[in-house]
Formats: structure tokens, sequence, C-alpha cells
């Protein structure tokens, strides 16, 4: 029995119907495919070449970032271990501020050497920065062993200690960087290394008995 003249319009229909959606579904993944394929529009902004223009920037500031990063990582070191070992509730507020500003500046520094096709520095296993132990302020390979067997108030004094000479370090570093840098950014950051780190030394003098 052949269908009816209206039957075959509705059948006709509802397949011409469907080979649309067919079709559009295509185009759809193909558009999809193509995003994912070249990223989306925010990517290029938030990329470190996006962020640092060419030419703002010279070889003291390269060394700036490629020295300031170790020696922050080692502070960052210094205060993990005052979570567990530090008796003083100072000491390890102290700490944590130390390593909740210096955290976020490695990020940054190594973004700058990055966008300027220079090498990041690599991390040292575990607390080994003998590598660059020719930077003011920065503590050997003995030293940060022997802060890591102690303990209470022995640890207090020796984190103060370690960290005062290791403050003075940084802003000594950060005064070349103003003195011969050429990128705004990097200035600016050195700025604020002398500012808070000369802050900071003061208060661990007062918490050492010195004035």
């Amino acid at each position: 029995m052949k269908p009816t003249r209206p039957l075959r319009r509705r059948i006709t229909l509802v397949a011409s119907t469907a080979a649309c959606a067919l079709v559009l579904a295509a185009c759809g993944s193909n558009d999809s495919g193509s995003q994912s394929g070249h990223g989306s529009p925010s990517e290029p902004a938030s990329s470190p070449s996006a962020r640092v223009p060419s030419g703002t920037h010279n070889a003291a500031d390269v060394a700036f970032a490629k020295g300031m990063i170790p020696h922050h990582r080692q502070a960052v070191e210094m205060a993990d271990l005052a979570a567990s070992r530090a008796a003083s509730p100072q000491v390890k507020e102290l700490a944590d501020k130390i390593k909740k500003a210096q955290d976020p500046e490695i990020r940054t520094m190594s973004g700058w050497l990055t966008a300027w096709g220079e090498q990041v520095p690599e991390e040292m296993p575990g607390m080994d920065h003998s590598a660059h132990s020719e930077m003011p302020g920065m503590k050997g390979m003995k030293e940060m062993d022997a802060l890591r067997k102690k303990s209470g108030k022995d640890f207090d004094t020796s984190f103060l200690q370690m960290m005062v000479g290791h403050h003075q370090g940084a802003v000594k570093m950060a005064g070349t960087e103003q003195d011969k840098g050429a990128y705004d950014r990097a200035k600016t950051l050195a700025a604020g290394i002398i500012k808070a780190q000369n802050t900071e030394i003061t208060q661990m003098n007062k918490m050492l008995g010195k004035d």
C-alpha cells in the first residue's frame, strides 16, 4: 500500500529537517574545535610576552631577576621551617608574612625572564643553594642544615639572625637594580623590597633585643 500524498509530504519535511540539524551540529563542532586549537581570546593577553613590552629592560634587570629568584626561594624555605620549629608566635607570624610576600614576587620575576627569552633559575634540590652562595646574604648548605635541626627558642634566635643577614643582602641587590636597571616594574619591585625588608630588619633586631 503506497503512502498518501499528505503523508509523503510530511515524511519529506521530517527528513529535510533532520538533515539540516546534522549540518548545523557539524558546523558547531568545527567551530569549537577551532577555538580549542588556538586557545581562548584571553590567553594572548595573559601571556608573559603580552604583559612585558620588548626593549624596555637591560642586563641589570635580567641580573636582578635571576639573582633575586633564588634569593627569595631560600627565604621562603627558611620561613617554611618556622611553622613547625619556632616557639615564638611573633616569629611564626613574621615567617608567614615573608612567605606570602616573596612567593608572588618569585612568580612575577619568573614571568619577566620568560618574556625576555631568558632562562628562569632552576630550583636547587633540598636546601642546596651553593650555586648562588656568592650573592649577598645567601646562606650556605651547612647553615641551612643547622637551622633545620633546631627548634624552640634556639630556632627563633638562629632564624632571626640568619634572616636579618639575608634581608640585608636582598636590600643591597635591590639597590643595585634601582641604580642600574631600566625596566620600570623591576625598579618598582626593588623599591618595595627595600622598604619592606628594611622594616622587617628593624623588627627582627628588636626581637633579638638589639636597638
